[in-house]
């Protein structure tokens, strides 16, 4: 068997998406049978199982992880060769994308990327989740189009795109009873703190770092997933809180807080976009991602690292 068929291609990457061979059917417009047939065509051709059933689903083996890119790649190409150039006309677009980010990140991004959407693309759907753990496989997988935020942990595969940089700021409330109109470093290393503590980024690590660089070791009395609620807490006691800047400005009108200068040198870090290189040429992926772009002046994208 020396020939490759292009429906094969289409079953197999279909397979790989989906995890399910009657899923792949559906999608391909053909019956479950002709989809079973296309896959064991391949197994043949490449002498390999390629995909295992399982509890979850037909996963895929090493061999057809490897093959993956290749052939969605060609699939790709021989659709731009059948059609032309794709396509994705956001104006009448229905799609949902799934973005994965910090509360930082709805804090600063959503409300201006809806704003943009309900003048130039009102059928676009948004669904946002928070960056965890799980991100960098669900962002593999397809389960979200894109991340954005702080995410030094992924590795090969992902492009990234810069949107903006970022530094640290301490916040403390109004009615702080030791603290002036400067913060010294014997004051921020002996009041104790809130701490925000998510292992999907890396702001603590970060922190932390820099800080035990300079030899001091805050005082955590208190540890939360998020910054949601960061600034009440820090407004209604007398803990303090190292925070992106960007979250305290924002919140200074929102709580009873004052923001200050962090008494010791803590890096500058940039928020990014990141997707998968499976999805780096989808039409409407590079349309999100050129929209995010466009509301950060200073983006500047990098191929996979």
């Amino acid at each position: 068997m020396s020939t490759l068929d292009a429906e094969w291609i289409c079953v197999f990457d279909e397979i790989y998406n989906t995890l399910s061979v009657t899923n792949a059917a559906d999608k391909l417009g053909m019956t479950q049978g002709a989809a079973s047939t296309a896959l064991n065509r391949l197994r043949a051709y490449y002498g390999d199982q390629l995909f295992i059933r399982t509890s979850r689903g037909m996963l895929p083996t090493p061999r057809a992880v490897a093959l993956h890119p290749v052939l969605h790649r060609v699939r790709e190409d021989l659709e731009i060769a059948r059609t032309g150039a794709p396509v994705f006309d956001a104006a009448i677009s229905h799609r949902t994308f799934r973005l994965c980010m910090t509360d930082l990140g709805e804090t600063s991004l959503l409300p201006r990327l809806l704003n943009r959407l309900q003048s130039r693309a009102p059928g676009i759907y948004i669904e946002a989740e928070k960056i965890n753990s799980d991100s960098p496989r669900r962002l593999e997988d397809g389960a979200v189009d894109l991340a954005v935020g702080y995410m030094p942990q992924l590795d090969a595969g992902f492009y990234q795109q810069s949107l903006f940089e970022q530094d640290f700021q301490c916040i403390a409330s109004l009615s702080h009873p030791r603290i002036g109109k400067r913060l010294g470093k014997t004051t921020y290393s002996t009041e104790r703190h809130v701490e925000v503590s998510n292992p999907g980024t890396g702001h603590t690590a970060m922190v932390d770092k820099a800080l035990a660089s300079a030899g001091v070791t805050r005082d955590i009395a208190l540890r939360v997933p998020s910054f949601l609620a960061v600034a009440q807490i820090v407004s209604e006691t007398e803990l303090l809180a190292t925070v992106p800047r960007y979250y305290a400005l924002a919140m200074l009108s929102r709580e009873a807080i004052r923001h200050f200068v962090v008494p010791y040198d803590l890096p500058r870090y940039t928020v990014k976009q990141h997707w998968h290189a499976r999805y780096h040429r989808d039409p409407g992926n590079v349309w999100l991602r050129q929209t995010i772009a466009d509301l950060m002046p200073s983006a500047v994208m990098r191929s996979p690292v």
